[in-house]
């Protein structure tokens, strides 16, 4: 698939300057004199990184230029760069046989080793197929494709070019995929014949299809189709080509465009509490340089490291740290195709002892769902190498940590619990870099990153100082890596993130700081859950239930889930004309199937409670704390109801709650 270019393409940068990882670390350094630098003088410190940092094409005049009550960020203006040149081309230039990828089949052993030279060439082949197929500076390019090398090329080809991508998880439906692709108007899609995933195939060509059926995605011109299967699937031409044989028709270098530092690198779409999902727009210098430098010091990356983030790609996760940051540092990336329970649960662990890996990048849900199955899966491999575990997604809960730190990690290595977000671009609290002598408490991210000012507010916006407090997570000033806008609505952007509290960043998290000024993260404080690692958008969940024929109303909201850290709770209220042509399990199934033909398996409720009614205040707003309640199964404290239309139905709700519970506790009984 991928083969070595003899001539390893690029632009004549500026002299390249001699760069080591342990150089341009933190963590040997004074950490309070380090924070209080970066905070007293942001400008000064991010330029000097970045000026030591990216090559550029031409330098950038003005660092930082940025108004918080405006949500106006911009960073290193009048700079020129190239992204893929800073990730592939300098380390193919000194080293090209160093490895870039190791990939990590969806069996075990099925691996796949691209160095940086491979990687450049398939890079440069992609972009000179995206420009022969009319793909310009600035053009939107869909990527719906299985965590693989040619996955991770076509985001390179496209930063290349300077064309914007913007990743889809291979797991999301036709829907929403077409919802994504007509959100950012994109003027191709690349994708696969199929995915391959915890032994399962995902006809991913064929859900291409769908998405772009009837002309559903009119700015659509091509689909380039990865074989990763080779099974057949249906090509229409000349919308449709193969990938590969698109690459071997181009020439093995590609002139790289050189863009703006506030060009548009990518769009993510992250889901929102109004129910359609949110293009979060990154833009070139500013997430490169934050992404690369908060990897390497939160990881202490050294040279020669394997380091395994093993989210798919089509997270923010995948993004910063299975591609941009490990590449920035010249490390190599697993990347890993299959599940962590796949072909059994000690899948990560047997992986780690076979390629050496030094740093593990997982989420809580992974590690709760192998708890469950035992220390055995652990111990029968050598995890010697490990030197960091580190976790993102979700509060890590304290059990899981401990369990992290003493089986797998043999107390000897470092857990780094972060915390941070799609629109954040990279880490901002993290237990590395630290004061010498911190040691990182369990369910705590516990400090910022150098750059980042947390503070706490309450619900007026006043800050709330001191330390053993709680309150809504906001951050002070600007940084690098921040996104710049919600695609195509701007408007948005700043109600979403800086209207709410103005001069701050509004994360939309609740958090504890500690006495000792650690933070921990509490939650999400509007209509967003996290389920399984993905954070989903209550409303996105009930547009799809009431699309259902018999379905009046929908309430979704989360419940405590002892393996997913949440799952997804579904009150229905069913129409007056409901005429059952089934048993309810089966009008129940079907409402389940519409999430998933919607949005995904994962969004799919896992406790779906059909009700006459919902806990309306006079003005029509569901109370959702108490269905927040009763799905926790805190019925005896559910508060004041006396402002609802219709206390009564609280009971029903209660009662019939409590019958599901006993079902569904009959029924599993009944399947062990």
């Amino acid at each position: 698939m991928f083969r070595r270019s003899l001539t390893l393409a690029g632009r004549g940068l500026a002299a390249s300057r001699s760069r080591t990882l342990s150089s341009l670390s933190f963590l040997s350094e004074d950490h309070a004199k380090v924070y209080d630098h970066s905070t007293n003088d942001p400008e000064r410190f991010w330029g000097d990184l970045a000026r030591e940092r990216i090559d550029w094409h031409q330098p950038f005049n003005t660092a930082m230029n940025c108004d918080m009550n405006a949500g106006k960020i911009r960073w290193f203006e009048g700079g020129k760069l190239n992204v893929c040149e800073n990730v592939v081309d300098r380390h193919a230039r000194l080293d090209p046989n160093r490895i870039a990828f190791i990939w990590e089949k969806d069996e075990p052993g099925d691996v796949e080793r691209v160095s940086y030279g491979d990687l450049l060439e398939s890079a440069c082949r992609i972009g000179n197929a995206l420009r022969a197929r009319g793909i310009q500076r600035g053009d939107r390019v869909a990527i719906y494709m299985p965590v693989s090398p040619l996955a991770a090329a076509s985001m390179l080809a496209c930063a290349r070019i300077g064309a914007v991508h913007s990743v889809v998880f291979a797991g999301f439906s036709a829907e929403a995929l077409r919802n994504r692709i007509r959100d950012a108007e994109a003027k191709a899609v690349i994708t696969a014949d199929e995915g391959v995933r915890g032994g399962k195939r995902i006809p991913l060509k064929s859900i291409v299809d769908a998405a772009l059926d009837d002309g559903a995605c009119p700015t659509v011109g091509d689909v380039f189709v990865m074989t990763r299967t080779g099974s057949d699937v249906k090509m229409m031409h000349p919308r449709d080509v193969k990938l590969e044989e698109a690459m071997s028709e181009q020439p093995p270098t590609c002139p790289a465009e050189s863009m703006d530092s506030e060009d548009l690198l990518y769009l993510l779409y992250t889901s929102g509490s109004t129910g359609r999902p949110k293009g979060i727009a990154h833009t070139q210098a500013g997430y490169l340089l934050y992404t690369g430098v908060t990897h390497q010091n939160a990881f202490d990356v050294r040279s020669g490291d394997i380091f395994a983030c093993v989210a798919d790609i089509g997270w923010i996760t995948g993004h910063s740290h299975a591609l941009y940051g490990p590449l920035f540092n010249g490390v190599t990336s697993v990347l890993f195709e299959s599940v962590p329970t796949y072909p059994n649960p000690g899948r990560y662990w047997e992986m780690v002892q076979r390629l050496r890996v030094t740093q593990i990048y997982t989420a809580p849900t992974a590690l709760r769902l192998l708890i469950k199955s035992g220390d055995s899966h652990v111990r029968k491999y050598d995890r010697s190498s490990l030197r960091i575990l580190g976790c993102v997604g979700e509060p890590l809960n304290v059990e899981a940590w401990h369990w992290y730190h003493t089986v797998v990690g043999e107390r000897r290595c470092t857990v780094v619990d972060t915390w941070w977000q799609t629109e954040t671009g990279g880490i901002m609290l993290s237990p590395r870099p630290a004061p010498t002598g911190t040691q990182p408490k369990p369910g705590f991210p516990m400090l910022p990153f150098p750059g980042i000012r947390p503070l706490l507010v309450d619900s007026n916006g006043a800050e709330i100082v001191g330390n053993d407090v709680s309150g809504l997570l906001c951050i002070r000033g600007a940084w690098p890596g921040m996104a710049r806008t919600i695609y195509g609505d701007h408007e948005r952007f700043l109600n979403t993130y800086f209207r709410p509290y103005p001069g701050l960043y509004f994360t939309g998290d609740g958090a504890y700081r500690d006495v000792d000024g650690h933070y921990r993260i509490t939650g999400r404080v509007d209509d967003v859950i996290n389920v399984k690692g993905h954070r989903l958008g209550t409303a996105e969940v009930e547009s799809a239930l009431d699309e259902h024929p018999d379905v009046a109303e929908a309430a979704v909201v989360g419940f405590p889930h002892e393996v997913y850290g949440e799952g997804i709770y579904a009150y229905v209220i069913l129409k007056d004309t409901f005429a059952p042509a089934g048993t309810m399990d089966d009008i129940v199934k079907s409402m389940k199937g519409i999430v998933k033909s919607k949005i995904g398996s994962f969004a799919v409720p896992e406790i779906v409670l059909v009700t006459p009614g919902l806990p309306k205040t006079r003005s029509g707003k569901i109370m959702r704390r108490i269905l927040r309640k009763v799905a926790a199964n805190q019925t005896d404290d559910l508060g004041d109801v006396s402002t609802l239309a219709d206390p009564a139905v609280v009971e029903e709700i209660k009662s019939r709650h409590v019958e599901l519970m006993k079902e569904r506790e009959y029924a599993y009984g009944r399947k062990e």
